[in-house]
């Protein structure tokens, strides 16, 4: 007889691999005796059993990093620990990407297959892997991956070999001899990644901001981030009152970078005027838009400056503990952060009294692990509690009941690694930076068919030409087909639109957005339908499926293209298919719950109105 769920019992490694995350008393193992009364306090469910319910994606975390994949004995012994049905866990556990309730291959490639990387070689790749390994599945140890967030080396690939500890290695550009070597030799056998600074072209350039440190310190160093600057903005705002740090950010006009463009003061302020108490600072670092990379320039290359940045802010808003929430296919920033976290709290920037101003903060690192949706910040919220990561409708809005229902601040990288400088400059001095619109220096991740792809910072008010151009445009001989601004979820631009001011309102004008500083270029050798279909499956993919013109509509919208592109000869059929398309996606942009569906069909349009790409459809 099949064994029941219920009855399953973890393999040794996996039952220590949760009790060393979870801990406990002597060396972190539970005895029988304490496992009856994690049972009683389960049947007598209340606060203690919610209390420990926010362990469940580190207890996840724990199984996958040592195993690989997470048997039903783990489902079952993890919510034995923390109070929580192992049917429950298991629905968290298949919510996201990166972990696997199946068993599989210790060592495992994932290979990016999304829009970036189609443009610069990924289908080959793949191509030469399935001839030499077979189709992509667990029995063959590699896999397709939606965007890993190293557009600027790519096709990319992250390299995973399960283990205490496991090795984890973000490859880039990737060939088929690095995966095949990863798979059979691991992926310390891999030379060493990539160094920060190849992510930043601009790299120990004068005038910059929010790079200056990239190339230039140790990311590892306290004392190389104390030498140039470093903690001068915490050292300012301890020399005001809260109220005063956030009336700077105020007068900065600082909007938000991560893509709503919401203005960072007015957030901060609504939180700190909350009466309910504690308050919570969660830092978005779960940057998974297709195209995106430049949160992970800044984790990997100066990660004191996030800490920095979010201990000003915590001390702002009244918070005493602050999350970062890191997308799981980040391996170098998880280990960057980690030690920016230690090195900051041993020289008194972090924990008890900091730097003797009578305030305590704390930080603590939480890894997502595959699913776009969660860069929602109430999906952030409901991971980070150990639920699944679906959105939550609002209101009540962040600042009123966020994180364990308490009054809550989210900012992504960007934006927070703003506010040193704010602190140091000024508000209004720093307002004088840009635009009266959009204030600052921004960055953009500028990647596909160019020359010299990677991070760019410039002040705000540079045209889309600039741009380009500062990444050496398009390869000798080739013609620049269109522009992809603001990622996945953003507006296809023509090659004679390059004057578009890369400002909000100046994007707002020419019916585009930033989005998440996406500048995705390609030239005339990419298939435009192709990305356009590869959109379309991403968001049917990361759909959370939790509402319905989301669930449906991104189904929807991708069968549609699929019959256009197959039957591209028959006009009326092509007719009556982008005229479905077009009532799907106003129904996903009017009706879905949260900004994915919203934006599932931003790409979709802009490619019919001003590119015509499905027009020029041939039969496949």
């Amino acid at each position: 007889m099949d064994l029941k769920f219920s009855d399953a019992e973890p393999f040794a490694e996996e039952r220590d691999a949760i009790d060393r995350r979870l801990g406990g008393p002597g060396e972190g193992g539970w005895h029988g005796g304490e496992r009856d009364e994690l049972d009683h306090r389960r049947a007598h469910s209340g606060h203690a059993a919610r209390a420990q319910r926010h362990l469940v994606m580190e207890a996840l975390h724990a199984v996958n990093d040592r195993v690989g994949w997470i048997s039903p004995g783990a489902l079952n012994y993890i919510g034995k620990r923390l109070s929580v049905s192992a049917a429950d866990v298991y629905s968290v556990a298949t919510f996201y990407g990166l972990f696997s309730t199946n068993p599989r291959p210790k060592r495992v490639v994932h290979v990016c297959t999304d829009i970036a990387c189609m443009a610069r070689g990924s289908k080959e790749l793949c191509a030469s892997l399935e001839k030499k390994l077979g189709p992509a599945s667990a029995m063959t140890g590699w896999k397709h991956s939606p965007c890993l967030g190293v557009c600027e080396r790519a096709p990319a690939a992250l390299a995973v070999e399960a283990g205490d500890p496991p090795h984890e290695h973000l490859i880039g550009p990737a060939t088929m001899d690095e995966v095949v070597l990863a798979l059979n030799d691991g992926p310390e056998a891999l030379a060493a990644e990539a160094p920060p600074i190849m992510a930043v072209p601009q790299a120990g350039q004068d005038g910059l901001m929010l790079l200056k440190r990239i190339g230039k310190v140790d990311p590892e160093s306290i004392d190389d981030y104390l030498a140039t600057d470093g903690y001068a903005g915490l050292r300012r705002a301890f020399e005001m009152e809260p109220a005063q740090v956030i009336t700077e950010v105020k007068d900065s006009r600082l909007m938000g970078r991560g893509g709503a463009a919401f203005p960072a003061g007015i957030k901060w302020e609504s939180t700190a005027k909350q009466p309910a108490t504690p308050r919570y600072l969660v830092c978005n670092a779960d940057e998974s838009e297709p195209g995106t990379f430049k949160d992970r320039s800044i984790l990997e290359g100066d990660p004191f400056a996030l800490i920095e940045s979010m201990t000003i802010a915590g001390y702002a808003i009244g918070a005493e503990r602050g999350y970062i929430y890191l997308r799981g296919e980040y391996p170098r920033a998880y280990r960057m952060l980690s030690n920016a976290i230690e090195k900051a709290r041993e020289r008194g920037f972090l924990g008890e009294n900091i730097q003797g101003k009578g305030w305590s903060f704390e930080l603590e690192i939480r890894r997502g692990a595959g699913a776009y949706i969660c860069g929602e910040e109430t999906a952030i919220f409901n991971s980070i509690e150990g639920y699944r990561g679906e959105p939550r409708t609002k209101p009540p809005f962040p600042f009123e009941a966020g994180l364990f229902g308490k009054p809550t601040v989210v900012n992504n990288v960007e934006t927070l690694c703003n506010v040193p400088l704010i602190m140091q400059l000024g508000g209004a001095e720093y307002a004088k930076i840009g635009t009266e619109g959009s204030t600052g220096p921004k960055l953009f991740c500028v990647s596909g068919n160019l020359v010299r792809p990677g991070v760019y910072e410039v002040p705000f008010g540079a045209t889309l030409g600039d741009i380009l151009e500062l990444a050496g445009g398009v390869p000798q001989g080739r013609k620049l087909q269109a522009v992809l601004l603001g990622g996945a979820a953003g507006v296809f631009v023509r090659a004679d639109e390059l004057d578009i001011p890369l400002t909000f309102e100046g994007v707002r004008a020419a019916k585009a957005t930033l989005g998440s500083g996406v500048v995705l270029a390609f030239d005339d050798t990419v298939d435009l339908s192709g990305i356009l279909l590869r959109i379309a499956s991403f968001f049917r993919d990361e759909s959370c499926g939790q509402c319905v013109p989301c669930r449906v509509g991104t189904v929807r919208q991708e069968e549609a293209l699929l019959r256009i592109m197959h039957n591209g000869h028959d006009a009326k059929a092509k007719g009556n298919d982008i005229h479905i398309l077009r009532d799907v996606g106003l129904v996903m942009k009017d009706a879905s719950i949260c900004g994915l569906g919203q934006a599932a069909w931003n790409a979709v349009e802009s490619a019919i109105d001003r590119l015509g790409v499905l027009e020029e459809s041939k039969s496949r």
